[in-house]
């Protein structure tokens, strides 16, 4: 006989006001590992702070607090409603049972007031508190140091211009677990070994979440540079592993990326990074290897990709090919089989990138990676696609006036055959994207005519 799903409790998300189209995909992803789901009775808003979720124990949803970089806090919700009247209701109808371990006459409390888009003075909030007297609390008010803190949050709209005089929407709940400290303790500026594309730490965690990594994984970055997205997937007990074509980055030699340091020192390389955050125990290792060409055995060894390919603004996207592939041997001559470096463009490298997650992901496991986009030409046709890949989510990070890069997830759902492997040279929607190639001119054009323009205005 089958055993009963556990029941899920309801809860309110407060999410933070930043990386706005990462926040969505983010929590969809905890959720799912979680076994949570967003509350059928609520309509998505997307840009809201306030999110209601069902998710099945408070400890996955502390869990779910430990992950995330997009959200502030989350809060057994108790109550909710368009008006005072429609909160107070809800209140009144919430399970007493669920309240009392909470409301002890031997426990201590307080009741804080968040609005969003709107301030108010010490005497309202005053007032909203007072009204919740008949709410059963028997324990002591303790403002500095409570056992149980409480929340009423309200929300004012999205229109800082247009704030009404009353909430359009208000909740009530007990505050369960908040974090924002993993992206500070986590940030580039302190960490040992950065290089020209260290990513941004907040940012590594929302493609680890995204990529929904879990301990034990396995995770491969093909273009693993210094490590940083490496970090975060350990972070979450992942053993980690890249690869990279730059030998003394993989190494760490050559000059420093530091300001004021002119060469790397001699344990600035992957291994102390993780070895600084105390998660050395899950590096497998780094390689120095061309991603264009095949290293691994053939099968399914990871269990997410994630990564950032360099497309041509600081770092300039590379391969190797022998001397043979590059110019014809003049005939009777003796061949050559050394290494030379050639330029990889950016079809290439998607493609590759697509083909190979194809190939060597787990099924359900999940590539999440990095496109930079031209705007004026940009649409979803542009999109690389895998018959064996799902796309999960595209969100978009603007890097400038005219270009952008967005962040690309999908998922394996088809087992990867032989003839999947150059199934995109068929396909349509190859061709518009081989555009993308000046990507690295088009950006510089851009940045090249702004300068202009404002030398131009300053003149006047």
């Amino acid at each position: 006989m089958a055993l009963a799903a556990p029941a899920l409790r309801r809860y309110l998300l407060l999410l933070a006001q930043e990386h706005l189209e990462f926040r969505l995909p983010e929590i969809t992803s905890l959720l799912s590992l979680c076994g949570g789901q967003f509350s059928g009775e609520q309509e998505i808003r997307v840009n809201s702070p306030f999110w209601i979720l069902d998710i099945p124990s408070e400890e996955m949803a502390r869990g779910l607090m430990k992950r995330t970089v997009c959200a502030k806090s989350i809060f057994e919700l108790w109550g909710h409603g368009k008006s005072a009247g429609e909160l107070y209701a809800s209140l009144k109808n919430y399970p007493t049972d669920k309240m009392l371990p909470y409301l002890q006459s031997d426990s201590t409390y307080k009741v804080h007031i968040h609005t969003f888009n709107k301030t108010l003075t010490q005497a309202q909030k005053i007032k909203k508190i007072d009204a919740l007297e008949f709410l059963p609390f028997k324990g002591k008010v303790n403002l500095k140091n409570p056992e149980h803190v409480f929340w009423i949050l309200e929300d004012y709209g999205m229109n800082p211009n247009d704030v009404p005089e009353e909430p359009i929407h208000l909740y009530f709940g007990r505050w369960v677990h908040g974090q924002r400290e993993l992206i500070e303790s986590y940030s580039v500026k302190k960490r040992h070994f950065i290089g020209n594309t260290s990513m941004d730490a907040c940012l590594s965690f929302i493609m680890a979440n995204h990529g929904r990594v879990k301990p034990n994984d396995i995770v491969y970055d093909p273009f693993v540079g210094t490590g940083g997205l490496l970090i975060s997937s350990a972070h979450f007990g992942a053993y980690v592993c890249g690869t990279d074509i730059d030998y003394n980055t993989i190494h760490g030699l050559g000059k420093a990326s530091r300001k004021n340091q002119k060469w790397r020192g001699p344990d600035e390389n992957i291994r102390a990074n993780l070895r600084q955050y105390g998660l050395e125990k899950y590096y497998l290792d780094a390689l120095v290897a061309d991603f264009s060409r095949p290293i691994w055995r053939k099968g399914m060894l990871f269990d997410a990709i994630i990564t950032d390919p360099p497309y041509g603004i600081r770092e300039a996207p590379r391969r190797m090919r022998s001397q043979k592939e590059a110019v014809k041997s003049v005939e009777g001559s003796t061949e050559n089989h050394f290494f030379i470096s050639s330029s990889y463009h950016l079809s290439d490298i998607f493609f590759d990138l697509l083909k190979f997650g194809a190939e060597y992901l787990v099924m359900g496991g999940r590539l999440v990676y990095w496109l930079p986009i031209y705007r004026p030409e940009y649409t979803e046709e542009i999109i690389p696609r895998h018959p064996c890949l799902k796309l999960i989510s595209n969100c978009e990070q603007l890097l400038s006036s005219h270009t952008s890069r967005r962040l690309i997830t999908m998922e394996k759902v088809k087992e990867f055959k032989d003839q999947d492997g150059n199934s995109y040279l068929l396909d349509g929607q190859y061709m518009p994207y081989r555009g993308h190639n000046s990507f690295r001119e088009k950006y510089f054009s851009g940045v090249t005519k702004r300068i202009a323009k404002e030398e131009k205005d300053n003149q006047k």
